[in-house]
């Protein structure tokens, strides 16, 4: 198995097999915590060769710098079949849709991806204070 794309973004959808992607990011800005962030997506394309055909495990995971989970993980199950097409590998696309995020401290968090109880990546997200406005 290969992670070929693993994003946070403003919003993915997957029509007929093709993975599209609207504004990818890695921080939040937040005038005060816990900061909430509406709407957003995590999309990921995963590449398996022909003998990896069958179920596969997928987890997700938000994590802030001490490992502590901000959210549930989400597990999923993926099921590749090949259906007799002769072809040596096959993607297949995830969207996650994440709504009313909350982050309870401003600092460094991390999205985790493991599949098949294997790491497969790791994306930086940080949550920035936005700074006071100076009174002129």
């Amino acid at each position: 198995m290969k992670v070929e794309l693993f994003v946070l973004c403003d919003a993915a959808t997957d029509y007929q097999g093709k993975l599209n992607i609207l504004g990818t990011f890695d921080s939040i800005w937040s005038r005060q915590v816990p900061a909430v962030h509406p709407l957003c997506a995590v999309a990921l394309r995963l590449r398996f060769e022909k003998k990896e055909e069958g179920e596969h495990k997928v987890r997700i995971s938000i994590v802030d710098q001490d490992g502590v989970e901000v959210v549930k993980p989400v597990d999923a199950t993926v099921n590749v079949r090949f259906r007799n097409v002769p072809l040596q590998s096959l993607a297949t696309n995830i969207i996650l849709n994440l709504q009313v995020l909350t982050f309870p401290r401003y600092g460094a968090y991390s999205i985790n991806l493991v599949v098949d109880g294997r790491e497969g990546g790791s994306l930086p997200l940080v949550i920035n204070q936005i700074p006071p406005q100076a009174n002129n």
